[in-house]
């Protein structure tokens, strides 16, 4: 039975939401495909979840072809799987926990690892069952700082989260570029541009992880690409260190007044006017060490002071630097940080004063002290020599001072050399569609998911996970195909096939539209029918254009001649065809 706009639960807007930013969200809402519930929670309509089911359709079909089993977890979970995997605390406040009414708690599933790990942990006992994938679609709940952009960012989404399992690493890197090859065919077959970028390996470990990304000005994450083929996310960016350089011979650093120069701007210009290179060459940012102070909050709720050194000409960039100290969280330290640091001169921070060191684990602070890989030995500085309006000029990296580790923290730039060679990267920005990732035995080993194998001793299952953003890629697809009047969906995922519109007053317009509508359903085109009587053809047009069927039939004033009208929403062609060939004229 074609669908009658007549007792169709649907209402279109004339304008945009209020709280929309972005051109999905603001299409969607007007369109009748979702409303807004609360910030970042949406209810979902008829027209959306007919898009939704396509794509997971799509989905389906291709892990199924990869060898995946569906399954289906519930959203409310028990608190005990998530505190022996310690992400019950390790979340913070991104998750939503609750309490029934006897105190038990219970959380909104903010992803499924444990749960997956546990039944397979229930059902599975030797190595011959194995290997094993299986997947879920199901709703997920984060509590986001600040929801926006409709979809693309909510505090409730849809995903699609599969997990293989093997007992060799062998086995699961199979498994692995099944899930990942699967990836391509869904977004291919979606019509999604994707760049798979190499991503951070998290606190699990793994021996790979690659996020696919969508390339779009509205994404909110930066990664990098060179003309080689290169391609990695901010976080998982390599700088490429230079060799270290002799220092024997290299002069005494010398403590110098540098009034007034709390910024390596000002830094900078005091070095050119008052302390003049001997080469001639003018100072420079980069011949700076910025030192920037950090606290650290660990999981169990102790804060650190830490110290970055990083060339000046850099700046700090949050998520490397989130990466770089996780499981912490990571902020900018506070007054009352530097009021338990009195040994931190605000604003002119270093390494090394004429007293020593200042900074490092075994320095007269013991401050924690962190560089960047630019950061080599042999490498000359300005930098602040940790007494009021003094920086210290050709302090030496290795000779007068050391520190406690090498951080990937500071940005990464255009035309920075790609770590594999292949030359300087670009930046673009990209909306995360999917990522694919090897867990290797952490949960498992958490857990106690093992088996048996064929020597008849107990081995530790290794795990793989792969994710894709179902209502994410819902709106980025609308993002991607609209105009001015409203959504173009593509034919994969657009909620009918054909949107047949009969207009004016003359029965005879709605009895062609009628045999159309029949001779559609008859060869089993999904079919929405607008047979609203006594409204404009204005405003029947209008809410085609903004439903976005790619298809619309109109049957009109041609109709006294025999003819439809056939419009090609995407190209705008329209054609007159008999009212007895549309099949033909679509088909064609």
């Amino acid at each position: 039975m074609p669908t009658r706009l007549t007792n169709f639960f649907l209402r279109t807007l004339r304008e945009d939401p209020a709280d929309a930013e972005v051109q999905s969200h603001r299409l969607l809402v007007r369109a009748g495909y979702i409303r807004r519930a609360a910030p970042g929670i949406f209810t979902w309509l008829p027209l959306g979840l007919r898009v939704k089911a396509k794509i997971e359709r799509v989905i389906r079909e291709e892990m199924t072809a990869a060898g995946a089993h569906e399954v289906h977890f519930p959203a409310l979970l028990p608190r005990e799987p998530y505190e022996a995997s310690g992400r019950w605390t390790s979340y913070g406040d991104g998750i939503f926990r609750l309490q029934d009414r006897k105190g038990a708690d219970y959380l909104l599933a903010p992803t499924h690892e444990e749960m997956f790990t546990l039944l397979v942990k229930d059902l599975y006992s030797s190595y011959k069952e194995l290997p094993l994938t299986i997947y879920q679609i199901q709703d997920k709940y984060r509590d986001e700082a600040r929801p926006r952009a409709g979809l693309l960012r909510g505090r409730e989404f849809t995903m699609k989260d599969a997990y293989s399992f093997d007992v060799t690493d062998e086995g699961q890197d199979a498994s692995y570029m099944a899930q990942r090859d699967a990836y391509e065919r869904i977004f291919q077959r979606l019509g999604l541009e994707y760049v798979i970028v190499a991503a951070d390996n998290g606190l699990m470990g793994g021996a790979r992880s690659e996020e696919f990304l969508h390339p779009t000005p509205v994404g909110e994450d930066t990664f990098v690409r060179s003309a080689g083929g290169y391609a990695a996310n901010v976080e998982a960016f390599t700088t490429v260190a230079p060799d270290p350089i002799p220092f024997d011979g290299l002069p005494a650093p010398v403590v110098l007044d540098s009034p007034n120069t709390p910024t390596i701007t000002t830094l900078v210009d005091l070095a050119n006017a008052e302390y003049p290179r001997p080469d001639g060459r003018e100072w420079t940012a980069a011949d700076t060490l910025k030192n920037v102070v950090l606290a650290l909050t660990q999981v169990d709720g102790t804060r650190e002071v830490v110290v970055v050194g990083i060339p000046g000409d850099r700046e700090i960039e949050a998520k490397r630097v989130e990466v770089a100290f996780a499981p912490a969280e990571v902020e900018a330290a506070t007054e009352a940080d530097f009021a338990k640091h009195p040994g931190l001169v605000k604003g002119y921070i270093g390494p090394w004063s004429e007293g020593g060191a200042v900074l490092g684990a075994e320095s007269t602070t013991g401050i924690r002290y962190f560089i960047d890989p630019r950061v080599v030995d042999g490498t000359e500085w300005i930098t602040g020599a940790n007494l009021d309006e003094k920086h210290v000029f050709g302090l030496v990296a290795g000779r007068d001072f050391t520190a406690d580790g090498v951080v990937e923290a500071a940005n990464v730039r255009e035309g920075d050399p790609a770590p594999d060679g292949s030359g300087p990267v670009e930046l673009a920005r990209g909306m995360e569609i999917g990522h694919v990732f090897q867990l290797g035995r952490f949960f498992a080993e958490t857990l106690g998911l093992k088996v048996l194998d064929e020597n008849g001793k107990l081995a530790t299952v290794t795990m793989g996970s792969y994710g894709i953003g179902v209502t994410r890629i819902l709106a980025i697809i609308a993002e991607l195909n609209n105009d001015d009047k409203g959504l173009v969906w593509p034919a994969s995922v657009a909620p009918f096939d054909v949107h047949v519109v009969a207009t004016g007053k003359d029965q005879a317009a709605f009895d062609a539209a009628e045999r159309v509508v029949a001779d559609l359903e008859a060869e089993r085109y999904e079919v929405l029918y607008d047979d609203r009587p006594k409204l404009s053809p204005g405003v029947k047009f209008a809410d085609a254009e903004l439903i976005g069927v790619p298809k619309i039939v109109i049957a009109g004033r041609g109709v006294a001649d025999g003819v439809v009208e056939v419009w090609d929403r995407r190209t705008g062609e329209r054609t007159q065809v008999p009212i007895d060939g549309v099949v033909a004229a679509l088909r064609g």
